[in-house]
């Protein structure tokens, strides 16, 4: 016992030298370490300081908007109620939602069947039909905008409202045909296979196989066509500029800030709450945006 009472305790094991190769080590990875965050920092202020700058501007008075000052004095949120009660503001509001809207539920409609067809069917022509909507997404609007103004305000006589904007989009439109067919090869042939041994048409085995496993691709498409809608100046300039109350919110803006070009804090309430639907939407659905663009294959 005495023996054992007496024995040292064993030695701790030493510590690796602190080398100079260690240190380069360490002091490389701090290095990448800092660049990395450094970058993708930058890259986020890039982008959000521009609309920090936006908000802060609509929440200044009239004097101070004028000014350097980068943040409010005092805080005025009755800008904001200023915008809403301009005369016409909620009519712009409300076409936007229904040439957006309206508009994003004829194309995913409109697009599904075509995609499906193009991207599970063997049938001749369908290698031309898929360069026929190729060649349709590098057509720029502008080369049929005549024709197309010709038609619609001429023949069908509806210049003056956004309905020559939202019928097209019943029939499809050539990117999202294009995106969901990429999406759609990437479902295995098997499942569709599966559906039609236990008798299932065409249509039912779209329905109940092809479609809830094409929601991420069938959100991207949407929120695609939402967001092009939703910021569309060009279409409603051409058909409803002379209509004001067939203006959207991206054509009455422009109007807006001609009538207030001195009030620069209502500009950017007005700014602010056309981009909000937008900001918000993409905020309670970039899960299955992101999803959906980064499951769309390449195949062919």
């Amino acid at each position: 016992m005495t023996q054992l009472l007496d024995k040292p305790a064993p030695a701790s094991p030493a510590k690796a030298p602190y080398t100079p190769a260690a240190r380069t080590a360490r002091r490389k990875a701090l290095l990448h370490w800092i660049a990395v965050h450094s970058l993708g920092v930058a890259a986020a202020l890039f982008f959000v300081l521009p609309f920090v700058f936006v908000v802060l501007t609509s929440l200044m008075n009239d004097q101070q908007a004028l000014t350097r000052d980068l943040t409010p004095n005092t805080w005025e949120w009755g800008n904001y109620r200023q915008v809403f009660e301009t005369p016409g503001f909620l009519i712009w509001w409300r076409n936007t939602l229904l040439y957006a809207g309206l508009g994003t539920v004829l194309t995913v409609v409109s697009s599904i069947p075509v995609a499906y067809a193009l991207a599970k069917f063997r049938f001749r022509g369908r290698k031309l039909s898929l360069m026929l909507v190729i060649s349709m997404m590098m057509l720029p609007p502008q080369v049929v905008i005549i024709p197309m103004y010709l038609f619609w305000a001429k023949q069908m006589d509806l210049s003056g409202s956004l309905w020559p904007l939202i019928i097209p989009m019943a029939f499809g439109d050539a990117f999202s045909i294009f995106l969901l067919r990429q999406f759609l090869l990437t479902i295995p042939n098997e499942y569709l296979d599966a559906a039609k041994v236990d008798g299932c048409g065409e249509f039912r085995t779209l329905i109940r196989v092809v479609l809830p496993m094409a929601k991420p691709g069938i959100a991207a498409i949407a929120l695609f066509q939402f967001f092009a809608a939703w910021n569309d100046y060009f279409g409603p300039q051409i058909y409803a500029s002379e209509n004001p109350a067939a203006w959207t919110l991206s054509y009455g803006l422009e109007s807006f800030k001609g009538a207030h070009h001195t009030n620069w804090n209502l500009t950017m309430a007005a700014t602010v709450l056309v981009m909000a639907p937008v900001i918000a939407v993409f905020f309670f659905a970039q899960k299955a945006f992101v999803e959906g663009v980064t499951l769309t294959g390449v195949k062919g």
